[in-house]
């Protein structure tokens, strides 16, 4: 193996240790969110009630049509409004919920849309 092969293959490896540290410190930071969140609406919620979830997406029908599907069958009251540019989409969605990790199974799978921005 020449010099110039090992120098490239260490630098691919640290590349490598250096992405995978910033996406564990990523999931971190996700789990510790939820946590947060389960902690909050378990404290001050009764159950079932109502929830109220709001994202934003490039402006996609494609993308609405996905998350659309994530609240099919739930009685999910969906509003959406176009930014004045006609880039992106504000969706609302108001829904029954049956508890805290009923919402953020939710969150987590609309995570899954790429580009949804949650609010």
């Amino acid at each position: 193996m020449q010099i110039s092969e090992l120098f490239i293959d260490t630098e691919k490896c640290i590349f490598a240790n250096i992405f995978q540290h910033k996406k564990m410190e990523q999931q971190q930071k996700t789990d510790e969110f939820y946590k947060r969140l389960r902690e909050q609406l378990e404290g001050d919620t009764t159950w079932p009630s109502e929830y109220l979830y709001k994202f934003i997406i490039p402006a996609s029908l494609e993308k609405l049509a996905e998350i659309e599907a994530i609240f099919d069958g739930i009685g999910a009251n969906i509003q959406t409004r176009d930014s004045t540019k006609g880039t992106y989409t504000s969706i609302s969605i108001k829904v029954s919920m049956d508890s805290a990790d009923a919402v953020i199974e939710k969150y987590l799978e609309v995570s899954k849309v790429e580009g949804v921005i949650s609010l």
